[in-house]
């Protein structure tokens, strides 16, 4: 492997001899290269992105076979009731790619850490730094590695899988168990500014709403006041109530009207009020970030997992750089016992990542953080112990 690196790092010209080869060179570059060895490498680049990438992806490849064992195990009664073709392509084909985009930062720290190890393992580290590679520029390959994860990962969690998602939450409502949400009760928000609607209960398996109200105000003066036995809503977006009354008032003046049967347009759709669990999984970042600016100005409170989820796709994509960091840094130097303590260490410190980033977004749920807050508490940390490690590795 020395030979190996030692042809990379030089890389001497087959078909002219190399003492007239660097005569003809320029001086500035010959000085280049003698004051920057990296200037030669090149396959020693695709040689660490392609074992990084590939240790990455066949990481991704053993922990599927084990999470579809187990999940298969897990929900073996809805597996033997349900069609094979909706299990199959309904669930695990959306199923997977949740898997992945929720763990990159695991499957990016053990990619490194294995990697990595087996080279130092096999002092091809070593050979690496006497060749005059130094450590910051041993880093290089790793990071582009990283950012080629990141954005992958980013581009699956903020646009691809969020419609998976919404494949694969019907099959488990259908055939686990329903966790979505039907009806509400006391249910009031703002349909614009200055107009308030309330509803006493509102079941969507009938569309229907019971003891409707919708208020006009002017500043904080009543201008009209619609109240209704019942409003239902239709697919188009029309809601339609039954035996209203609307009250206009001006000053001390009031008029009534009445009737049987009204249509009206409301900028209100029942996903706006009726929030099941993961209801944030289904949508786009783009429709995340417009759900929680609309659902803000209605003073709707209960937003703070669209908030979280939001954030977090965010802050996932720095937890490759800071992990893959992390991972270089324990397990470049060749140690006693082989690979087993690196890798150890590595799955110690990755799952208390994921740990650490769902404890902090508690702190958000409970309002003591604010979700961005929440989400970037692990990396900070974390950023501390990467600068430290790689200080230590790097010396």
């Amino acid at each position: 492997m020395e030979e190996e690196l030692n042809d990379i790092a030089l890389q001497p010209v087959e078909t002219q001899d190399l003492a007239s080869t660097e005569q003809s060179k320029p001086a500035p570059e010959k000085a280049a290269r003698k004051r920057y060895p990296w200037y030669y490498v090149k396959r020693f680049d695709r040689y660490i992105i392609k074992n990084f990438l590939g240790t990455f992806f066949f990481a991704i490849l053993l922990l599927f076979a084990i999470v579809v064992i187990f999940d298969i195990n897990e929900k073996l009664d809805a597996v033997l009731t349900a069609p094979l073709k909706a299990t199959v392509f309904q669930y695990f084909m959306n199923f997977l790619p949740f898997v992945l985009s929720q763990f990159s930062p695991l499957f990016t720290f053990i990619a490194v850490i294995f990697f990595t190890s087996r080279l130092a393992d096999r002092s091809e580290v070593i050979a690496m730094l006497s060749n005059g590679i130094s450590f910051h520029r041993l880093t290089l390959p790793y990071l582009f590695s990283a950012a080629v994860i990141a954005v992958g990962s980013y581009v699956l969690s903020a646009y691809i899988i969020p419609p998976a998602n919404v494949e694969r939450i019907a099959y488990t409502n259908k055939w686990v168990k329903n966790k979505e949400v039907v009806y509400g009760d006391n249910i009031q928000l703002q349909v614009k500014p200055g107009v308030m609607a309330y509803m006493a209960r509102y079941d969507n398996s009938t569309r229907s709403g019971f003891r409707f109200s919708l208020e006009e105000f002017d500043g904080t003066t009543l201008k009209s006041r619609l109240t209704a036995e019942t409003i239902r809503y239709d697919s188009v977006g029309l809601w339609t109530v039954r035996n209203y009354t609307i009250r206009h008032f001006k000053g001390m003046k009031e008029t009534m009207i009445q009737g049987t049967v009204m249509d009206t347009l409301l900028n209100i759709d029942p996903r706006d009020f009726l929030i099941s669990k993961n209801d944030e999984q289904t949508m786009t970042s783009p429709e995340l970030k417009q759900y929680i600016d609309k659902q803000k100005a209605r003073g709707v409170a209960n937003i703070k997992n669209f908030e979280i989820e939001y954030e977090r796709r965010i802050a996932m994509t720095a937890a490759s750089f800071i992990l893959t960091i992390i991972g270089l840094s324990l397990s470049s130097r060749k140690v006693r016992g082989g690979i087993g303590l690196n890798i150890g260490l590595g799955l110690l410190l990755s799952f208390s990542y994921i740990l650490f980033m769902t404890v902090t977004s508690t702190f958000a749920v409970s309002g003591y953080t604010s979700p961005r807050v929440a989400m970037w508490i692990p990396n900070f940390v974390y950023i501390i112990i990467a600068a430290v490690l790689y200080y230590r590795a790097s010396r």
